[in-house]
């Protein structure tokens, strides 16, 4: 299976209970950014550009474990900054396993070391790992040398210990599809669990000129459209549907709400307006009709897997097909 049974039994519980309760908005999975401290200055991430002048104070691990509650979202995806810099990371990954969370812990690679060889696996815990291309092309977007080897390395170290481990790979107009098909067909070759892809979000704040157009984004994909058939892709099938132009997707920005040092971030995880103090409040006073294609120029080219995998989920608890869909492909690993 692509993902665990009990991933889906969880996702599929809380969805039904939101419905059941007349809620018209609420979020599947927690984007929770615990530091926006990071080892690396990668070309295409505006954390470093919008933090590195004045950093704020990391989240206590108290208020990580309030967020989760707050929104009650059943995935809680640990993301930075760099999470392995985060002083409390391992009691934080424990108390969530406690809380029956199913979580998804992002590295970069280079300090997970000692998180694998200090932590004991489980079930519900994926360690997954940023890779944007081979050797040089992956070292040159995280301007370090070494990181391709390393992240490469520690995969190695994982999935020798039992770990679950999944990938994410960010696409660009400079992207090279041989280069990609070699780098999903190594990382196929180590036993990683999954991939994810995605084209990258173009950030005002990165102003290079390395993001795709969304035609360039249509185009691109439709060329790699028999890779989805080759490695075991974590994208569902609707949203890869979408990245090659056959579907219409309209994004849902509340389902993957973003709490970070600054506070709950809207109206998304790629676009900040204003932060507010709670969960409830960034609900209740987010405009959500002022954002998605055609509403906010800023949605323009976006395609990312953030915004559209939570329309997918919407998408087949509303059609018994795309339902169906959803389940045969995830019994069948690739």
């Amino acid at each position: 299976m692509r993902f665990p049974l009990a991933l889906y039994s969880s996702l599929t519980a809380f969805f039904m209970r939101n419905l059941l309760q007349g809620r018209r908005r609420f979020p599947l999975v927690l984007m929770l950014e615990p530091t926006h401290r990071c080892n690396l200055a990668c070309a295409g991430c505006d954390r470093i550009r919008l933090h590195n002048h004045a950093q704020s104070e990391d989240l206590t691990l108290d208020e990580c474990i309030a967020a989760v509650k707050e929104s009650g979202a059943p995935v809680v995806t640990v993301t930075g900054g760099e999470p392995m810099l985060y002083p409390h990371l391992k009691t934080l990954v424990g108390e969530l396993m406690e809380m029956k969370r199913h979580v998804y812990l992002c590295t970069n690679g280079l300090l997970a070391e000692p998180f694998i060889e200090e932590f004991t696996p489980q079930p519900r815990l994926t360690l997954n790992f940023h890779l944007d291309g081979l050797e040089i092309t992956h070292d040159g977007i995280a301007n370090k040398p070494g990181t391709f080897k390393k992240a490469i390395e520690n995969i190695g170290k994982a999935k020798g210990k039992g770990f679950r481990v999944s990938t994410n790979t960010s696409v660009y107009k400079n992207s090279d599809l041989t280069e990609l098909e070699k780098l999903f067909q190594t990382l196929t070759d180590l036993g990683v669990d999954g991939t994810l892809i995605s084209p990258a979000f173009s950030y005002e704040s990165v102003g290079d000129d390395i993001f795709l157009s969304r035609e360039e984004a249509v185009e691109k994909f439709r060329e790699m459209k028999d890779f989805f058939g080759r490695f075991p892709f974590l994208n569902s099938p609707l949203y890869v549907d979408f990245l090659k132009g056959e579907r219409s997707m309209r994004c849902t920005p509340w389902g993957n709400p973003t709490r970070n040092p600054l506070g709950w971030k809207s109206p998304c995880y790629l676009i900040t307006d204003r932060y507010y103090p709670s969960f409830n409040e960034m609900m209740e006073k987010t405009d959500w009709e002022r954002y998605g294609t055609g509403a906010d120029p800023r949605c323009r080219n976006c395609m990312v897997h953030s915004g559209y995998e939570a329309t997918s989920m919407r998408c087949a608890f509303s059609s018994p097909r795309d339902l169906l869909r959803l389940l045969v492909w995830n019994l069948k690993k690739n």
